[in-house]
């Protein structure tokens, strides 16, 4: 049965960073594209990043690039996301999610994961 758990939320000034981190209880976790979303009260969940089972693909949200770096280990199952420079736009909770078909990004879309974490919630004030 696969488990995503994520960790590394909390409340920081805007400015500042925070490093989230998702272990993935997955059978061949190292065969699977992984992904971040976020969904901010009152609005509809959203993707902030993907990264291929090699990390030799990455891609990210044009409202994170170059503040938000996406990462993984598969020897720990886990997945990585970095943020900086904060913004107060930023909180939302975050979910990491596995893609749904091996070996492919799962893309922008939620229809491309099939497994969810509960969330961690991050707040950035002013």
């Amino acid at each position: 049965q696969v488990q995503l758990v994520e960790s590394g939320g909390g409340l920081v000034q805007a400015g500042g960073s925070l490093r989230l981190s998702c272990l993935a209880s997955v059978r061949y976790f190292s065969n699977y594209a992984m992904g971040w979303f976020r969904q901010a009260p009152g609005k509809d969940r959203e993707f902030v990043a993907a990264i291929l089972w090699s990390s030799s693909s990455i891609y990210y949200a044009d409202s994170v690039k170059g503040r938000f770096t996406i990462s993984r280990d598969n020897a720990k199952n886990t997945v990585y996301l970095q943020m900086n420079s904060l913004k107060p736009e930023d909180t939302a909770i975050y979910y990491c999610a596995k893609s749904g078909v091996v070996g492919v990004l799962g893309g922008a879309k939620e229809s491309g994961y099939d497994a969810w974490g509960q969330g961690t919630q991050v707040t950035v004030s002013l």
